[in-house]
């Protein structure tokens, strides 16, 4: 592998860690929301 394609891939692997963390992080907070919400009585009918 030339010095170009160590860069772009070690940016592709950064950029989908990154990715990959806030996908869990969004996923967190909307099942922290849902229960928070199911406990107040207010969740909406599907």
């Amino acid at each position: 592998m030339s010095t170009h394609a160590v860069y772009v891939m070690s940016a592709y692997l950064v950029a989908l860690v990154i990715l990959g963390g806030l996908l869990i992080s969004s996923l967190a907070a909307r099942q922290r929301v849902r229960r928070e919400l199911s406990a107040r009585g207010l969740e909406r009918k599907r």
